[in-house]
């Protein structure tokens, strides 16, 4: 069957790049702030829970409530993420369901079909299509750090001595192929522990290197680190 041609002086349509917008908050508050996101034109989400790295004696000198956390996840347009973390910012900073940050990661890629779904719901298209460039200069970044279970509390210590000043544990299970799972360090237990830490891209590179020197991957902790940048941050509450 022969494919369909765009029409002369008409531009096929492309779905505007999509971003991630991670928030996270003190537990109970995710069903109120996806209720919030969805009446912002952000609609999918995908929620889990997680353990902040303060003490609970620097939590109750802080007045900061509970150290569990709820995790949420929404897909939408770098456009719609920008307006909604504006909005955060300027408006709903003091009247936010609870304590935590908001943060966006631009995507590099995702499926058409997918993008084109999530577009088209937001109610957000532009006659010109797309989205503005990318700012060029992030300031934060997001460090993601795959650890054996048990290990997070030397990890974020170690962290903290390079300069971050918090993170957010999610709890998890690896799953690589047999392989994978037979070299060293890199699956020495199933059990695994995700270490989420927002750091200003002066330290970041300092924050990891410290991680890999200590807890790396040879070692009982068996650390994976990465990092991600991130578009635009804001502190809710």
């Amino acid at each position: 069957m022969a494919s369909k041609k765009t029409r002369p002086g008409q531009q096929a349509y492309r779905p505007e790049q999509m971003s991630l917008v991670t928030t996270i908050i003190e537990r109970g508050s995710g069903n109120k702030l996806m209720k919030l996101y969805t009446d912002n034109q952000v609609f999918t989400h995908i929620r889990c829970e997680g353990t902040g790295t303060a003490t609970s004696e620097i939590l109750d000198i802080l007045g900061l409530g509970s150290s569990e956390k709820d995790i949420i996840f929404s897909l939408t347009p770098i456009s719609t993420a920008r307006q909604l973390l504006d909005r955060l910012d300027d408006e709903l900073r003091g009247a936010a369901p609870g304590r935590g940050i908001a943060y966006t990661m631009p995507l590099t890629a995702v499926s058409n079909l997918l993008a084109a779904v999530v577009t088209m719901s937001t109610k957000m298209e532009k006659e010109n299509g797309g989205s503005r460039d990318m700012d060029k200069g992030q300031k934060n970044s997001l460090v993601l750090i795959l650890v054996n279970q048990g290990f997070t509390g030397p990890v974020m210590e170690t962290a903290k001595k390079a300069g971050a000043r918090g993170g957010t544990i999610v709890r998890g299970r690896w799953v690589g192929d047999e392989q994978t799972e037979q070299l060293r360090g890199l699956a020495s237990q199933s059990e695994k522990e995700m270490l989420f830490i927002v750091a200003p891209k002066e330290i970041r590179s300092q924050v990891m290197d410290a991680v890999n020197e200590k807890h790396g991957v040879l070692t009982d902790a068996g650390a994976l680190v990465c990092s991600l940048g991130i578009d635009r941050l804001v502190h809710l509450g």
